[in-house]
C-alpha cells in the first residue's frame, strides 16, 4: 500500500530548482499567479531504479512543496523496446514510494497526431525539411567546431518536403530511407542545433497504437510539445539534457502551443558497486545473471522492495543527497545507512538462527516448557510484546560455540564463561558431541534456575556473551538468502561489466530456524533478527509452508558519517 505524502508549501528554498520556481511564480515572474506544474516522464522500456527515485523525488517533491501538481507521463515515442509490462511496473513503483498523480496519467502517444501537425507546421514555415541522408552520411557531414554541417536537401521546396513527409506517414518508404529535420543552424557550436532529426521512419508496431503509425517523433521534439500541451510550468530534467535545452526552447518558440514550459536540469544520481544503465540491467536479466528485474541484488525499485528497502528509506536517501548541478557518486553504504535508520525504528525484533546447532540443557526438566514475554521493538512501546517458548532443547548459532576456544573467547565452550541465553537464563557449557567429520552436532550445558530473566540471584558478574536462541520444539524451518554486492569493483560501468560480477553475491542458507510466530509474517514484512541483521519475507517465493527471508542489510554500519 502506498504512503500518501502531504506537505505544506515551502516558504524557503531547498535548492537552486526552488530558487527558479520562487522567481517564476513571484509577481512579475513568467508564471505569476499560476499553479506550479511538473511531470515525471519515464520511458516504458525497463523497470525504474534507484536513480529514478531521485528524479521522482524532485519532480513530485517540487510540486508538493509548492502545493502544485505533478503528472505521470509515459514517454512511449520509441516502440522498439517498450511494453505494457513496464508501464504497469512504473506505476506500481511510484505508488509504493508514496506519490500520487491523481487522474493526470498520460502517454506521449496520446499526442502523436498533435506532434505530426506540429511537424507539418514547421515544414510550412520553412523550418523543417525531409532529408534523405543515411545515418552514416549524416555523421560524415555533421562537420566539426570549425566546419559547418551539410545537407544537400536543406533547400528542398516546402511543398516537396510536405508531400514526402505525408508519404512517409502513409508507409511508402522503408526504415531509414528518410528523416524529417528541423532547419535551425548547420554552423551552431551546439551540435544538437545542427538541423536535428525530429522524425524517423520505424515500421515497428507500438504497444498502444499498433500499426497506426510508422513514423515516430524524436524525444527532443516530442518532449517540449508534451509539456506544453499539459501546461507544465517546470520541466525538470537530468543534466545530460542541458545541451538540448536550446532545442527544447526552439520547439516551444516555433510551434503553436498553448503554453511555454521552462526546462531546468539537475545532476543525476550515481552509486558505486552497481550499474543503472537500462541496457546493462536488461543484459543482466536477459542473460540469466539475475533471477529477474526484481532480483534483490538489482538496483531496481522492485528489487530493492523485494530485498526489504522501505519507501521512507529511499525518500530519505534522495532528500539527503540534495539537488545539485554537479554529477557525483554516492556510496552504496549510505543507502544502507538510511535503511538501517528506518528499520531500527520500525522493524520488530525476533530471534532467528541461521546456522543452527542443537543446545541441550542437561539439568532442565524434560517435561518443562516455559513461556517468556519479550518486547517487540524497544523503540516502539506501542508494538507491545510477544510470547516465546523455552524448553530443554534449543537451537543456537554454530559460531557461538568453540570446542577449543581462542584467548578471551566470550561465548560457549567446555568449562568456558557463563553466558546469558537472551531474556531467559544463565548457562554454562559442559561439553559437546561431534560427528565422524568433527562437526559439532550437539552442545551440552547446565542452566541456573535461579537466574530467570538472565539475572543471577546472588548478583555475580557474568563474563560471557548474550546468546540468541530458538526453542527446538516449536522452531520453524526457513530459507535465508544473504546478499552481497553484485559486482567485485566500485565502478563496474564498463563494457566488460559482466566479467566483473561477484560470484558470491548470493548465499542461500537452508534449514535455518526461526520463531514460530513468523509463520504468519506477511510478504515484504521486515524484522530484525537479533545479532544478525534486518530481514524481510520474500514477496515472491515465501509461503507459510516454506518461509524465505532476504537479508536487507546487516547490523553493522559501514557508512563513514
Amino acid at each position: 500500500m502506498s504512503e500518501e505524502i502531504k506537505k505544506e508549501p515551502v516558504v524557503e528554498s531547498t535548492s537552486f530548482i526552488d530558487d527558479f520556481v520562487i522567481e517564476d511564480i513571484a509577481p512579475g515572474g513568467r508564471y505569476a499567479g499560476m499553479t506550479v506544474h511538473t511531470r515525471f516522464p519515464p520511458e516504458p522500456n525497463g523497470y525504474l531504479h534507484i536513480g529514478h527515485a531521485k528524479a521522482i523525488y524532485i519532480d513530485f517533491g517540487t510540486a508538493e512543496r509548492f502545493n502544485g501538481m505533478c503528472n505521470l507521463r509515459m514517454d512511449d515515442t520509441n516502440p522498439t523496446k517498450e511494453d505494457v509490462e513496464y508501464v504497469d511496473a512504473i506505476q506500481e513503483d511510484i505508488r509504493w514510494l508514496g506519490y500520487n498523480w491523481d487522474d493526470r496519467f498520460y502517454y506521449a502517444s496520446d499526442y502523436f497526431e498533435k506532434m505530426y501537425e506540429a511537424a507539418e507546421e514547421l515544414i510550412e514555415k520553412g523550418l523543417a525539411y525531409v532529408c534523405e541522408l543515411t545515418p552514416d552520411q549524416m555523421r560524415e557531414m555533421r562537420g566539426d567546431l570549425t566546419t559547418p554541417a551539410q545537407s544537400p536537401y536543406r533547400d528542398r521546396p516546402k511543398a516537396e518536403s510536405l508531400d514526402l513527409f505525408r508519404r512517409m506517414r502513409a508507409g511508402e518508404f522503408e526504415d531509414g530511407r528518410m528523416t524529417l529535420r528541423a532547419k535551425i543552424d548547420l554552423a551552431s557550436g551546439n551540435f544538437n542545433m545542427r538541423d536535428p532529426v525530429i522524425y524517423r521512419i520505424n515500421h515497428q508496431p507500438h504497444h498502444r497504437t499498433g500499426n497506426t503509425w510508422c513514423i515516430y517523433p524524436m524525444y527532443d521534439f516530442a518532449h517540449p510539445i508534451e509539456d506544453a500541451l499539459e501546461h507544465i510550468t517546470h520541466s525538470l530534467c537530468s543534466l545530460e539534457f542541458e545541451d538540448h535545452r536550446p532545442l527544447y526552447d526552439w520547439v516551444v518558440e516555433h510551434v503553436t502551443l498553448p503554453s511555454k514550459p521552462r526546462q531546468i536540469e539537475f545532476a543525476r544520481l550515481g552509486i558505486n558497486n552497481t550499474v543503472m544503465s537500462k541496457r546493462k540491467l536488461r543484459a543482466l536479466v536477459e542473460g540469466g545473471y539475475v533471477s529477474g528485474w526484481d532480483d534483490p541484488r538489482m538496483p531496481t525499485l522492485c528489487g530493492l522492495r523485494r530485498r526489504g528497502y522501505t519507501p521512507a528509506a529511499i525518500r530519505n536517501f534522495s532528500e539527503r543527497n540534495g539537488v545539485s548541478k554537479v554529477n557525483s557518486t554516492v556510496e552504496y553504504s549510505f543507502l544502507e545507512h538510511c535503511l538501517r535508520e528506518d528499520l531500527n525504528l520500525t522493524a520488530k525484533r525476533v530471534m532467528g538462527v541461521l546456522n543452527p546447532v542443537k543446545l541441550i540443557l542437561t539439568n532442565y526438566p524434560a517435561d518443562l516448557n516455559e513461556e517468556f514475554e519479550v518486547e517487540n521493538n524497544p523503540n516502539r512501546p506501542e508494538d507491545g510484546t510477544r510470547t516465546v517458548t523455552f524448553g530443554r532443547e534449543l537451537y543456537v548459532e554454530a559460531e557461538d560455540f568453540m570446542a577449543e576456544p581462542i584467548p578471551k573467547y566470550k561465548r560457549l565452550s567446555p568449562n568456558g564463561p557463563e553466558c546469558r541465553l537472551k531474556g531467559t537464563y544463565l548457562i554454562r557449557c559442559t561439553g559437546y558431541k561431534a560427528d565422524e567429520t568433527g562437526k559439532v552436532v550437539e552442545i551440552y550445558a547446565e542452566y541456573d534456575p535461579e537466574s530467570r530473566g538472565g539475572n543471577p540471584a546472588d548478583g555475580r558478574k557474568v563474563k560471557g556473551a548474550t546468546i540468541h536462541w530458538v526453542d527446538a520444539k516449536n522452531a520453524l524451518d526457513a530459507e535465508v538468502r544473504l546478499y552481497d554486492n553484485l559486482f567485485t569493483v566500485d565502478d563496474p560501468n564498463t563494457e566488460d561489466f559482466l566479467e566483473l560480477l561477484n560470484p558470491n553475491s548470493l548465499q542461500v542458507l537452508k534449514g535455518c530456524k526461526v520463531e514460530p510466530g513468523l509463520r504468519t509474517a506477511k510478504p515484504g514484512e521486515s524484522f530484525q533478527f537479533m545479532r544478525q541483521g534486518y530481514f524481510c519475507v520474500d514477496n515472491r517465493d515465501s509461503s507459510a509452508e516454506h518461509l524465505v527471508f532476504n537479508r536487507s542489510v546487516s547490523l553493522k554500519d559501514s557508512f563513514k558519517k
